[in-house]
């Protein structure tokens, strides 16, 4: 079922479809929400005014019994719900709600039909004007309203400004906390590109322009959070939670486990600076995945399961464009690898007029860290290009990686608290799907023991072309039956495996 009709308007015949699916799944759904209401108002009506609000809107039905199987309600009285709902939507809501609303026909019997539209970021959070904004607010969640958590509510209110987080001093931090290296490849490239600005300044006065640094209320200069997440050499000695965790499981879901009980086959926590971090999560992503080819005639190209460039896309702007407020500097970026793909998800939802619908869409962009992005802008990596474009086209680059990978878009995730980013894993090319399979496996784990005498998880992963996931089942079966044993101690990074010695 679409949405069509979320401009406003319903028809009869999608109202029927409608409440043929609830009747069908036997609960509302995430936009349409019944009430019985035959007089009067339902005591919750204004909680799912709130929930619509500060959502994606949706519809509200009034003169359909839910408990009696989403049936119309005998004796409903369309003037007096209509007049009820303008009333609530004007008078119990702050700020007020302008719904449309239809009175129109359900199997022969009057309903009356609200639209609630989506309420522009700076009026949100939407209320309930009896009690606050923190204790008010609501938003749709499934077929229910859930009571927005302060953190919620807060982000919200971010809307209405631009957020300062990253702009802010970190106390007890120094100039001297900046990796010098960085700090060098950042003004180099400020001089060279803008010159007129940069050029005649001291390293101090340009990076206090630059942000990265500003006074104290004492007036000693010391590195913003912005500046201390770009260029810092260690900026978790400030925030030990502003990093990168990754995990690397074993199956589809996190409660999944291995035949031994072991709940990740990999982990590992990205810290320094964002450069370093995105390096380092982008290597371990590559770890403990394939890397495979397609083969035409004399040419071939690889092919990993998770194209490189739309990673460190991905990685970046979730660091870059993250929540910074002071609630959420103990959430670290997630990079979470299954079997089937591969998930990032970062504090915070989308900023400003960016939605699910607009991201990659040229002209639309909106920025949450304006310092911190203009500093990444010119934040060298390792091999000297550069940390972000900051030109709204990370999303198109990441789409554009994945088509010529042959892989789908990725799927986005949009809440108030975290946005996420899924990757799905590349399907299997032509060579890779003639590489050993089953017993196959354990054979080609063998041989590559008989040649080298002993091998990591790593290596086996080249030999057979299978994932860590799939090479570690094979491994640990074999331990078992005893032909196989490891060489150094369990969750040892070192550990290889040879034949066991009887």
């Amino acid at each position: 079922m679409t949405d069509e009709g979320m401009g406003g308007d319903i028809s009869a015949e999608k109202l029927a479809e409608v409440i043929g699916l609830m009747r069908a799944v036997g609960v509302d759904l995430q936009r349409y929400e019944v009430k019985s209401s035959k007089k009067e108002l339902t005591k919750d009506i204004a909680r799912t005014i709130s929930a619509f609000s500060n959502g994606s809107g949706g519809f509200i039905i009034c003169g359909i019994s839910e408990k009696d199987g989403f049936v119309p309600v005998e004796g409903f009285d369309v003037q007096s719900v209509q007049d009820s709902l303008v009333h609530a939507c004007a008078e119990l809501m702050s700020p007020p709600v302008r719904p449309d609303i239809q009175a129109l026909l359900f199997e022969g019997k009057p309903v009356v039909v609200a639209h609630i539209s989506e309420m522009r970021p700076a009026d949100k959070p939407c209320f309930i004007k009896a009690s606050d904004r923190y204790s008010g607010s609501y938003i749709r969640t499934g077929d229910g309203d859930m009571r927005l958590t302060s953190y919620e509510v807060d982000r919200l209110i971010d809307e209405h400004n631009q957020p300062q987080y990253d702009a802010r001093v970190v106390e007890g931090a120094q100039v001297t906390d900046l990796s010098q290296e960085l700090v060098g490849g950042l003004l180099a490239r400020e001089r060279r590109v803008h010159a007129r600005n940069f050029a005649k300044l001291d390293d101090t006065a340009a990076l206090l322009r630059l942000g990265a640094i500003l006074p104290d209320e004492s007036g000693v200069p010391r590195p913003t959070l912005a500046g201390l997440m770009a260029l810092g050499d260690y900026p978790q000695q400030f925030f030990p939670r502003l990093n990168v965790s990754f995990a690397c499981y074993p199956g589809t879901r996190k409660s999944d486990v291995t035949s031994f009980g072991e709940r990740l086959l990999d982990s590992a926590t990205m810290v320094g600076p964002i450069p370093q971090m995105v390096e380092d999560a982008i290597a371990a992503v590559g770890r403990n995945t394939r890397t495979g080819a397609i083969v035409k005639g004399a040419y071939r190209r690889e092919v990993p399961d998770y194209p490189p460039i739309a990673l460190r896309e991905a990685i970046v702007n979730a660091l870059m464009h993250r929540d910074y407020s002071p609630q959420s500097l103990g959430t670290p970026v997630q990079v979470d690898l299954y079997v089937d793909r591969l998930e990032i998800v970062s504090p915070g939802g989308l900023f400003g007029n960016v939605t699910v619908r607009t991201l990659g869409v040229d002209g639309i962009t909106s920025t949450r860290n304006q310092h911190l992005a203009n500093l990444l802008e010119s934040t060298p990596y390792a091999d000297g290009t550069f940390v972000a474009e900051n030109r709204g086209t990370g999303y198109q680059t990441i789409e554009a990686e994945l088509a010529g990978a042959l892989m789908p878009r990725p799927v986005a995730k949009d809440t108030i608290a975290f946005f996420s980013l899924t990757f799905q894993r590349r399907r299997l090319t032509d060579s890779e799907a003639s590489l050993p399979v089953g017993e196959q496996v354990k054979a080609a784990i063998l041989g590559a023991l008989e040649t080298k005498g002993s091998v990591s998880t790593t290596e086996l992963m080249h030999v057979t072309g299978r994932s860590r996931a799939t090479v570690y089942k094979y491994v640990k079966q074999m331990i078992a039956d005893g032909t196989l044993e490891p060489m150094e101690a369990r969750g040892s990074t070192k550990q290889r495996y040879r034949m066991r010695t009887r």
